[in-house]
């Protein structure tokens, strides 16, 4: 596989239009890009995250992102109302955090620590 590969992850929802109001919530801003049925966020350089209507599959999606901090999006999601799971320390020190989508769709975090 070539190093400069690119990540399109994509989470299937049943309601378009409300998935772009919560996940710009969730993001603090709208998509980066819509593509007929799909609007996608870019969350790093080789990293996209989209979502796109999917009756069938809608609210299976699992996916863990890994940041350099959590706590921007704890304070984005408690000034939007947006409800997250408790947050998680693990033996390794990585910090991890899930918030479920409306559609049942889980988007975690984890937050590497911090090398001395």
């Amino acid at each position: 596989m070539s190093t400069d590969a690119q990540v399109f992850a994509g989470l299937p929802v049943h309601d378009l239009a409300a998935a772009l109001e919560w996940y710009a919530a969730c993001f603090g801003r709208p998509a980066d890009e819509i593509v007929g049925d799909e609007a996608m966020w870019q969350v790093s350089a080789s990293t996209w995250l989209f979502v796109a209507p999917d009756d069938k599959r809608a609210g299976g999606g699992l996916i863990t992102l890994g940041v350099d901090s959590i706590e921007p999006f704890l304070s984005r999601w408690r000034g939007e109302g947006l409800e997250h799971e408790p947050v998680e320390t693990y033996g390794n020190g990585v910090r991890h955090v899930t918030i479920i989508d409306p559609d049942g769709n889980s988007v975690s975090l984890a937050e590497a620590p911090t090398q001395a």
